[in-house]
């Protein structure tokens, strides 16, 4: 590795981290990231027991309504990454190429402003914790410096991820459980509870709750909050969603809080 460019790299993060008088964290690296590469922000997902991507935390909201897309679609840059174990460099969504590689994920986070994303995995050999995802509002590829940047800025989350505070946690799987919140819980509390009533498999189940998220408009977390109340019953016949005609719903809370805090 370049030492010269790891110093640069962990020197951006404690950076960050030092202006909010801080020790550095997932969050302060992720945001380094984004300023190294003069991106409009980053978002991280991790991947948990099930091999699942989950976005995790993001630069700003927009920035994680953009990654909880690509979980919700099943399709995008991010899960590409992770499935292939290499970054994926997306120059520009509104082109021909990302729209046939991602139409749905594409043709929305075109329409939201975003043109290059850039999807680089944390991993360290057969250890895949998540990916670094950098979204630029401007089209256009990175350079090679910022290219070789955003790898040790995915290297260094690597590293944190494993941080616990008190030392370097051997257990990875206990450090990314730990990292979920109760909305993921949830969300994968509805998706056993639909696999066990249609008998399918929990990842057709959770595919199931993401594609009914996106034709509503309503939050995964609503969705899954109505599964498990059984106010919603989800089967194997309704048509997958259209991204060009799925609008958010105004009864969903958490689009009303969205719109709040636009205003």
């Amino acid at each position: 590795m370049d030492h010269d460019r790891s110093a640069r790299v962990w020197g951006a993060i404690r950076a960050v981290a030092d202006g909010e008088g801080a020790p550095p964290s997932l969050l302060h690296a992720v945001s380094a990231c984004a300023q190294a590469l003069s991106a409009a922000g980053a978002g991280l997902a991790m991947t948990g027991a099930d091999g699942l991507l989950e976005p995790l935390l993001a630069t700003d909201r927009q920035i994680g309504e953009l990654d909880e897309l690509q979980s919700e679609l099943g399709e995008g840059p991010s899960g590409e990454a992770i499935t292939t174990s290499t970054p994926v460099l997306e120059a520009d969504l509104a082109g021909v190429a990302a729209g046939r590689r991602w139409p749905a994920f594409a043709t929305a986070g075109a329409d939201r402003g975003f043109r290059g994303v850039f999807a680089f995995p944390v991993a360290a050999g057969a250890a895949k914790v998540g990916v670094l995802t950098v979204y630029r509002q401007q089209p256009g590829p990175l350079d090679g410096d910022h290219v070789a940047d955003a790898l040790v800025f995915a290297d260094a989350v690597f590293v944190l991820a494993l941080d616990q505070r008190h030392g370097i946690s051997a257990d990875l799987d206990e450090v990314i459980d730990a990292a979920f919140t109760a909305r993921r819980a949830e969300v994968h509390q509805a998706a056993g509870r639909l696999a066990s009533q249609e008998r399918i498999g929990v990842t057709d189940a959770l595919a199931r709750l993401r594609a009914h998220a996106y034709s509503s408009g309503l939050s995964l977390q609503t969705v899954a909050i109505d599964v498990m109340a059984g106010r919603l019953q989800l089967d194997g016949d309704a048509d997958p969603p259209d991204p060009t005609t799925a609008k958010p719903n105004a009864n969903d809370p958490n689009n009303v809080e969205k719109e709040q805090e636009e205003d």
